[in-house]
């Protein structure tokens, strides 16, 4: 056991590097269509009412709920009807669920053709992805109410991680324009890195529906959002080999059990071209793309990430054994500020990953395919998220918790 007792610590640590809340987010599937932008609400739709004699139209929500976050479906639909009729202005809540074969993007649609002023999602980073790739580029703002094990966006944010305390924050916080992160898998050459979004445009191509892989999720499109964390190589690696039922049997540890099969694997070739430059070559186990930098339990992999700079940050990461896994993880831990040799870090708007053999690739947690061209860009401030005021984040500071 004592042989064998730095080989675990150095598993586990590196899996809460790489992975952090990004590998408790649960795969899902992809749906296809867009939907029609909907009307940018009044400047004073998040105000209480003017002083007109009429009283001002009641605003609506739309909640995308994923059912299998949440213990008791019913209780959670009168937790949210009793928390928005607690606020004025409001009327009753539209309430839809995810399924298996449309996490979010179909349901998020649906709510915006119906006039919402708000859309919130109630789950885990996977529901957030979704409801969050349809309102890409679009005026309507975006709840995030907490209910899977990941939800590193609104950790972020400092969103509350209570379901009623989340929906507060939503109905009655203040608009946050954040940044969207965007993969393309093996991109065409016509297809242009600097496409810009129209505002009332509802973003690139939607997954689309097909035959599901492995892991659940729906064949797609080559273009897919990101909020957190993009990456390929290891943290793709262990995703693909953690199946749902060793989730639900043993938790966290059927992470571990994949990290201990795949840690040791071969490195790839990889050639990362930063805001189309010439290429800079690597041999890495991993590549991670952020648009946040702070992980579960404080570790921070990207120290100078922000969510609303326009900029992701790159990490290439080459060690060699386990030994330089490791070094990697108490370098990361310690948040030394001194280079590490098999630590890689660049900061851009755009970078193509070449690869000399296809890889898996992940975003925020779901494996969505494999492939040797990888292009990472950024779409600045796409997304606007209700977040707490500085009464509301004080309040969370103050409270117990992770």
């Amino acid at each position: 056991m004592s042989d064998s007792l730095p080989v675990i610590i150095a598993i586990l640590v590196v899996l809460l590097v790489l992975g952090g809340g990004v590998l408790l987010a649960t795969g899902m599937g992809r749906s296809k269509g867009r939907h029609a932008a909907a009307k940018r609400p009044a400047r004073d739709s998040f105000r209480k009412g003017g002083e007109d004699d009429a009283p001002p139209p009641l605003k609506r929500v739309g909640v995308v709920l994923n059912p299998t976050k949440v213990e008791d479906v019913e209780a959670t639909r009168e937790l949210v009807r009793t928390t928005v009729a607690k606020h004025a202005g409001w009327d009753e809540p539209i309430i839809t669920e995810t399924t298996a074969e449309d996490p979010g993007f179909g349901q998020t649609r649906a709510v915006l053709e119906q006039g919402v002023d708000l859309v919130c999602a109630i789950g885990g980073d996977g529901t957030v992805r979704a409801v969050a790739h349809v309102l890409t580029g679009t005026s309507t703002p975006m709840g995030l109410i907490a209910a899977g094990t990941g939800n590193l966006l609104g950790r972020n944010l400092e969103v509350p991680l209570d379901i009623a305390e989340g929906l507060d924050v939503a109905l009655t916080g203040r608009n946050r324009r954040i940044d969207v992160g965007w993969v393309t898998l093996d991109p065409d050459p016509v297809q242009e890195s600097t496409e810009e979004l129209d505002p009332a445009h509802d973003g690139p191509t939607e997954p689309d529906v097909g035959a599901s892989d492995e892991t659940g999720s729906a064949a797609a499109e080559n273009q897919f959002a990101f909020l957190v964390m993009a990456g390929l190589g290891l943290d793709a690696s262990i995703m693909h080999q953690t199946s749902e039922e060793a989730k639900a049997r043993i938790g966290w540890g059927a992470y571990v059990a994949a990290g201990a099969r795949n840690i040791l694997g071969a490195r790839f070739q990889t050639r990362l071209r930063i805001d189309g430059g010439e290429p800079i070559r690597h041999t890495a186990r991993s590549v991670v793309v952020g648009n946040v930098g702070r992980l579960t339990g404080g570790i921070t992999l990207m120290p100078d990430a922000e969510v609303d700079d326009g900029i992701l940050d790159v990490v290439a990461i080459t060690p060699k054994g386990i030994v330089g896994w490791a070094g990697v993880a108490v370098h990361v831990l310690a948040k030394r500020e001194r280079r590490h040799p098999r630590i890689e870090r660049y900061r851009c708007q755009s970078v193509l990953v070449e690869l000399d053999h296809p890889q898996l690739v992940e975003v925020d947690g779901d494996v969505i395919g494999e492939a040797r061209e990888v292009r990472f860009e950024v779409r600045p401030k796409a997304l606007i998220i209700r977040t707490p005021t500085a009464t509301q984040a004080a309040a969370v500071a103050t409270t117990p918790g992770d």
